[in-house]
């Protein structure tokens, strides 16, 4: 009796043990899963673009003084409303594809100021979020739309000079995009392979028509600027969903607020601006309605 007794007890010990065991070993993986959990929770949004994204001339600046990057940028608004826990904000006036890979060359007012690092410094492996809106400088339109100023109503066009001889100049800068776009999704993923990674297209930067004079270019030109544009969304949207990307249509939502628009309704200024903003560039009302276009897209 007494032997079974010793023996019961040891085997009932044994089990206290394994179960005493076993819940530690629960406890322990839970507190484990729960420290992974509060890890992978932390968000970092890295925003890699150019002066649509970065807002030159919006107050307040933040970063290199040439790059124009501004706390009211579409990457802050959508940071705070988002609630992340880091911004890696990158943006730069001027950049294109290759400076997401090589440092840029920095100027203001024909001034060198020195060079940004490369873009994709701001990836990292805990990169959550990334946003990126390239491709505009790679093809030059804007400054292909300040080249189509026309003060003369009755002045050529030009599109008739940029289409001459049957070959579409710009549409051509546009279709180039392509591939550089391609490159730089796949090096998105390759340093940040578990990141969310939204690219924008452009917005509506003139009506049908245009509105001549207020903004000068003459309507035949506004349109084929615009359908420029387009193309270039296009293109965009097409290598986004090539490359694991998704794309954020903002041009749709920006019907109504074009620069032929009011100073209090347009979201991207004119050639002579009324807000504070970069010319053909979007102003804080612009950016922040990004910010709202690109969260709704997103959550």
């Amino acid at each position: 009796m007494k032997s079974w007794y010793r023996q019961g007890f040891w085997r009932l010990g044994k089990g206290v043990l394994a179960a005493a065991a076993l819940l530690g070993l629960v406890a322990g993986t839970g507190a484990a899963s729960a420290s992974a959990a509060s890890a992978q929770a932390r968000q970092v949004y890295v925003a890699l673009g150019d002066s649509m994204a970065s807002g030159p001339l919006i107050p307040n600046i933040t970063g290199p003084v040439a790059c124009g990057r501004s706390t009211n940028n579409y990457a802050h608004e959508l940071a705070a409303s988002l609630g992340v826990d880091e911004l890696r904000d990158v943006t730069c006036s001027g950049a294109d594809t290759k400076d997401m890979t090589q440092p840029q060359s920095l100027s203001l007012l024909g001034v060198d100021m020195g060079t940004a690092p490369p873009q994709f410094d701001a990836l990292s492996a805990d990169t959550t979020l990334v946003t990126l809106t390239i491709g505009g400088n790679d093809a030059g339109l804007v400054g292909i739309a300040e080249d189509c100023v026309q003060l003369n109503p009755f002045g050529a066009t030009c599109k008739s000079r940029y289409t001459a001889g049957g070959v579409d100049q710009v549409a051509a800068r546009v279709d180039s995009v392509g591939p550089k776009l391609a490159a730089v999704l796949d090096g998105i993923h390759a340093k940040s392979p578990n990141a969310r990674v939204v690219v924008t297209g452009y917005g509506l930067y003139i009506k049908p028509g245009g509105c001549w004079p207020v903004q000068p270019v003459l309507p035949t030109d506004a349109d084929y600027l615009q359908a420029n544009v387009d193309r270039l969304n296009s293109v965009i949207a097409t290598q986004s969903a090539a490359h694991g990307a998704e794309y954020v249509d903002v041009r749709t939502p920006s019907a109504g607020h074009d620069i032929c628009r009011s100073a209090s309704t347009r979201w991207i200024e004119g050639f002579v601006p009324t807000n504070l903003a970069a010319p053909l560039h979007p102003n804080q009302r612009g950016e922040e309605n990004y910010a709202l276009i690109i969260k709704d897209a997103i959550t």
